[in-house]
């Protein structure tokens, strides 16, 4: 499906690939409250990839989600997570995991643009400046009770159309 970015970024293929559902129907229903839901159409597409990946690793941490984000091309990984202090780490391993877990599935250069740890349910750090400033150094932005269209990729650039030289007659 052309202006899929998850389709497009795992092998032809990978196991993935049969996971893969339109817009967020890779999505819980649970889940699915955690994500604005003014913003929940910009995603082309979806997949539960802690489910895709269980097997043989189900005492092993897993991200939940890989959505596709339409207006930026981009993939974003989306964890709801219950936020306290004793859950950061293992956030961080659940985002350990999941790049080691997708390296045989990504195309060649293609990557997860963002990685979004949303809470599900009450935010409860003691110190959140302190713990924002650890899940930056992994590569994860917490961004509270709900994905909202600022934690987003940026749109993609327009692209370029070359202009037709005009002819003088």
């Amino acid at each position: 499906m052309a202006g899929s970015p998850v389709r497009s970024a795992l092998r032809e293929g990978s196991s993935l690939q049969k996971a893969i559902r339109d817009g967020l129907g890779a999505v819980k229903r649970q889940d699915r409250d955690c994500i604005e839901s003014s913003i929940r159409a910009v995603f082309a597409d979806s997949v539960d990839i802690d489910e895709a990946l269980r097997r043989g690793r189900e005492r092993e941490n897993r991200w939940d989600y890989l959505l596709g984000h339409s207006p930026s091309g981009c993939v974003v990984g989306v964890e709801p997570h219950s936020a306290k202090d004793d859950e950061v780490n293992t956030v961080i391993r659940k985002r350990r995991a999941a790049l080691e877990h997708l390296k045989d599935h990504l195309r060649p250069g293609a990557k997860v643009q963002k990685w979004l740890w949303v809470a599900s349910g009450k935010v409860k750090f003691a110190d959140t400046e302190q713990k924002r400033r650890q899940l930056d150094q992994h590569g994860i932005e917490f961004v509270g009770p709900r994905v909202m269209a600022k934690h987003l990729p940026p749109l993609a650039p327009p692209t370029r159309r070359k202009a037709k030289a005009r002819v003088a007659r």
